[in-house]
């Protein structure tokens, strides 16, 4: 599961390109919560193998940070 970490960056950067062409900050919070979720699969940082046990706990992670990305927006 650890090695589906580029699939976040990807989204996250897909997510950036399309608030882009989107007014206001609507896509720019889940583009952030997808870089992070996905930089912290791909390090691999002591700690976060949790991460990659489940798809369900890498969902977390994004939502999480994607909220905070997005009020602090």
């Amino acid at each position: 599961m650890l090695n589906i970490w580029w699939v976040w960056v990807a989204a996250g950067f897909a997510l950036a390109i399309l608030e882009v062409f989107a007014p206001g900050f609507l896509f720019a919070g889940f583009a952030v919560g997808a870089v992070i979720t996905g930089a912290l699969m791909g390090l691999a940082l002591p700690g976060t193998d949790w991460m990659g046990a489940s798809p369900i706990n890498a969902l977390l992670v994004f939502a999480v940070v994607s909220v905070i990305a997005w009020l602090a927006m």
